[in-house]
């Protein structure tokens, strides 16, 4: 019998425990009856659930293990039973040798051949453990049978080799394959990963190193359904190989693929926001057509695609607009890869193409929404000769796997396309993408449509503007002019620049320059309308102050609210000169020394305020003089006070040398380097005195 008593030998019964998990949770007490109800065999765990050692336990009568009772008492009834039945099990109350009362389990059942004679040859053996120890393990067992039966996560068991022992339902539904068929079978087999082996290192590093992996998100296929991609998150532990079970690899597998697509798709929708964002800031910041078309291509990569180029289009007939069954003629404005070389130089070395009815572009035109288009050898080879052909080979040989080409239409007028173009290593673009490209499209065509409107009302003042200025200005054999006029750049509206020079009588010259404030056609038509007057009225008002009043009047009745004007009439046959001025800059004067004179002892208000009398000064100028008359255009810039302008100006007018034609063409080289910002006139007189007797 074994015995519990320090340093004495236990011999081996019949029945041994094993240590292992389950029994080093559940505590089992090992003993055995005979039939007259003698304690005969006394485990190692029958002394700790009872507290008797073994030498106390050993041949006393085992109604001693329980509360007393009357009758034969609860042994008598285990060995009953147990030899009636062969096995039972049941709860009853135990006694503890501290002489508490506690309920436990017995499985009782007859071994017979032992070797104690006096037991003739039969003993009952029982096993026994506490109750409530009993209870915790089935309540444990149920659970944990109810979670592999129910759970929807999927559960799943792998030996050391890593093929399959033991999985639920869940998983195999998952899998697409019945449970019967994952067993024995590798992983690898099921769960196909285009990961390059990792996944496959994780469960070997798991069963090999017992290092668990928590929530690690993992994509594949399996052959059950080989056509739909997953994304698992897979949380993976060792098996211990306690209680003599095998070691190996336990997992709990969770498909998370709509969340992850949910959270892609999120993802997703947010850098389309924040690309529209980007595109409202950045696209249309001039009203130039050519600048705006270049500011799609650069919004758009590299985050939407990787080339992109704008095409504006043709018309053969702009009065009937798209025709799908004629040719359709487009201009190449922008363009634009990160690709590497040679795509940027194939892309930007196309300036006009012609697309044959039936094209792409047709068909895009004719539903005016986004067209997806997909490259690869078989499109390319559908499309036969053509210019989709050349399009999709030039696209092939750059690299481009899927191309989007949206239509620039605004205000419904088709003004061109927008194609854009992803790399074949990047995903293709989808539906979310097609309609990105058409709202970036609808941006942009709005902003180009703007500029063209703002060219063509540009065009309309500038034709006016010129036609209204003088193309050869009076002549006089004492007065040599010079004259420029230069329109303000495309991002400013012509202005109401003027001037004027009229031959009046007895050999005197007028020169005048004005500036209407405001831009476009109505300061276009205003400035006209004072040049008409002061050429029609400075032959009948001698004095340069009533011409001012009469220009005055007339931009009154006009409703020109504010303009500037200089008005000054030169008489060669006394040397002097007659200078009125309504709130312009003043005109300069170089002398013969190169001394530079500023004119302004006179300085009246503006043209159009009313009720306020001009003056003029007379001015003495010497034979050979130059006379400046200019407008702030010239002299005024963002930054820079007007005052430092007049001062480069009578700096360059110094620097005397060549005929005035060369000088205009220098000062203004040194003062507008850049070209124009505001309409600029400038206007240098070179005085001559008349000889007496002269006419």
């Amino acid at each position: 019998m074994p015995s519990d008593q320090p340093g004495e030998a236990r011999a081996p019964g019949p029945i041994s425990s094993e240590p292992g998990s389950l029994l080093e949770n559940v505590p089992v007490a090992v003993l055995g009856f005979d039939a007259t109800g003698r304690v005969r065999y006394w485990g190692p765990g029958a002394q700790e659930l009872f507290g008797h050692p073994a030498a106390t336990a050993l041949s006393r009568p085992a109604a001693a293990l329980f509360p007393p009772a009357q009758g034969p008492g609860p042994a008598g009834l285990l060995v009953e039973r147990a030899l009636a039945l062969g096995y039972w099990r049941c709860r009853l109350p135990a006694l503890h040798r501290d002489g508490t009362v506690f309920d436990c389990g017995f499985r009782v059942f007859p071994v017979t051949g032992t070797a104690d004679a006096s037991t003739g040859g039969t003993v009952v053996m029982a096993l026994a453990s506490r109750g409530e120890e009993l209870d915790r393990v089935k309540t444990n067992l149920a659970f944990l049978d109810a979670l592999f039966e129910t759970c929807p996560i999927g559960l799943v068991m792998l030996d050391e080799d890593l093929r399959y022992v033991h999985l639920n339902q869940a998983l195999a539904d998952m899998d697409g394959i019945p449970v019967r068929d994952h067993l024995g079978r590798d992983t690898a087999e099921i769960m196909i990963t285009a990961d390059g082996g990792e996944f496959r290192r994780m469960l070997r590093a798991v069963a090999e190193q017992g290092r668990p992996l928590v929530g690690v998100l993992v994509g594949m296929r399996t052959p059950g359904r080989p056509d739909v991609d997953q994304v698992r998150s897979v949380s993976l532990f060792p098996l211990s190989g306690a209680a003599g079970s095998r070691p190996g690899v336990g997992g709990l597998l969770v498909d998370v693929t709509d969340r992850e697509r949910a959270l892609l798709e999120a993802t997703a929708a947010r850098r389309r926001l924040a690309l529209l964002d980007v595109a409202g800031a950045r696209i249309g910041t001039t009203l130039d057509v050519r600048t705006t078309a270049r500011e799609l291509v650069d919004v758009t990569m590299p985050d939407f695609c990787d080339g992109s180029v704008v095409e504006l289009v043709e018309w053969m007939n702009p009065a009937e607009g798209f025709d799908p069954d004629l040719p359709l003629v487009t201009r190449r404005i922008a363009a634009g890869t990160v690709l590497p070389p040679p795509a940027h130089a194939l892309l930007s070395a196309v300036d006009r193409v012609t697309y044959p009815p039936g094209s792409s572009i047709h068909r895009m035109l004719s539903t005016g929404r986004p067209l997806r288009v997909t490259v690869d050898e078989k499109a390319a080879a559908r499309t036969g000769a053509g210019a989709d052909h050349d399009r999709a080979r030039q696209l092939l040989g750059i690299g481009v796997g899927s191309v989007v080409i949206a239509p620039l239409i605004a205000r419904g007028h088709v003004q061109g396309f927008a194609v854009f173009g992803r790399s074949a290593a990047r995903p293709a673009f989808t539906g979310e993408d097609l309609g990105l490209a058409g709202e970036l499209a609808s941006r942009a065509a709005l902003c180009l449509d703007n500029a063209r409107l703002y060219s063509r009302v540009q065009d309309i003042s500038l034709t006016l503007q010129r036609a209204l200025l003088p193309t050869a200005p009076d002549a006089s054999a004492h007065v040599s002019v010079a004259h420029r006029y230069l329109p303000g750049s495309r991002a400013i509206e012509v202005g109401g620049d003027w001037y004027d020079v009229i031959a009046l009588p007895d050999g005197r010259v007028a020169l005048v320059v004005g500036d209407v404030m405001g831009h476009g056609v109505p300061a276009a038509a205003s400035m006209g309308r004072l040049r008409i007057t002061a050429r029609a009225v400075a032959r009948h008002i001698p004095d340069p102050e009533g011409l001012l009043a009469e220009l005055d009047a007339a931009a009154t009745e006009a409703g020109i609210e504010l303009a500037t004007c200089v008005y000054a009439v030169y008489d060669p046959r006394t040397g002097h000169a007659r200078i009125a001025n309504a709130g312009h800059p003043p005109p300069l004067v170089r002398h013969p020394d190169g001394t530079v004179e500023t004119l302004d002892d006179v300085l009246g208000v503006p043209l159009g305020v009313g009720g306020v009398p001009f003056g003029s000064t007379r001015t003495a100028l010497p034979d050979g003089a130059v006379l400046a008359l200019y407008t702030d255009g010239l002299v005024e810039a963002r930054g820079q006070d007007i005052d430092a302008g007049i001062d480069a100006l009578r700096a360059e007018l110094a620097r005397a040398g060549g005929p005035l034609e060369r000088e205009a063409d220098r000062i203004l080289a040194a003062l507008l380097p850049d070209g124009a910002t505001d309409d600029t006139v400038l206007v240098l007189a070179r005085l001559r005195h008349a000889r007496p007797g002269a006419p």
